[in-house]
């Protein structure tokens, strides 16, 4: 805003801002990309633990008890490495995900204002571009067209009433 304010010429001040959106979502899809791979490689490490597990009831063979125990507590580490790769691991590298889509819609808007400021819109073409931003996604069309026509019903149902008052 204050580069607009200063008269930073408007190509140029998109360009900023833009480079600024794209680094900034680089930035933190790599965060996201070390969750994904901690729940890439999460199973194989409970594989690796079970075969350990396995080995070490090889030990064993001669106690019957023995082998049917270590194989149960073997298979525990799998379990873990699945668990935490579906559990932990991918679920948060999806919900980074989700805020870095989040944050870039906002940059964006921002954006958006910004230009139309600089370009000298009117206020009320702005406020009705960044609204577009803000629009929750459409179900299906059946339900945005109910939607619409319910909303004049709406507006005039107040009206009505205190007419009639």
């Amino acid at each position: 805003m204050n580069l607009a304010v200063d008269g930073t010429d408007l190509n140029e001040l998109r360009k900023m801002m833009e480079i600024d959106i794209e680094l900034g979502e680089q930035a933190e899809e790599q965060r996201a990309k070390v969750w994904e791979a901690a729940g890439g490689y999460s199973p194989t490490i409970g594989i690796i633990g079970a075969v350990m597990g396995l080995i070490q009831v090889m030990k064993h063979l001669d106690d019957i008890k023995e082998v049917g125990h270590g194989i149960a507590v073997a298979f525990v580490a799998t379990v873990y490495g699945v668990g935490a790769a579906n559990i932990l691991f991918l679920p948060s590298a999806n919900k980074l995900r989700a805020r870095i889509q989040r944050a870039r819609m906002m940059k964006e808007l921002m954006l958006e204002g910004v230009t139309g400021i600089v370009e000298g819109l009117n206020p009320t073409l702005i406020r009705l571009k960044l609204e577009a931003f803000n629009q929750e996604p459409a179900r299906s069309p059946g339900k945005q067209q109910a939607r619409k026509a319910s909303a004049p019903a709406r507006a005039a149902e107040p009206h009505a009433a205190a007419a009639g008052d």
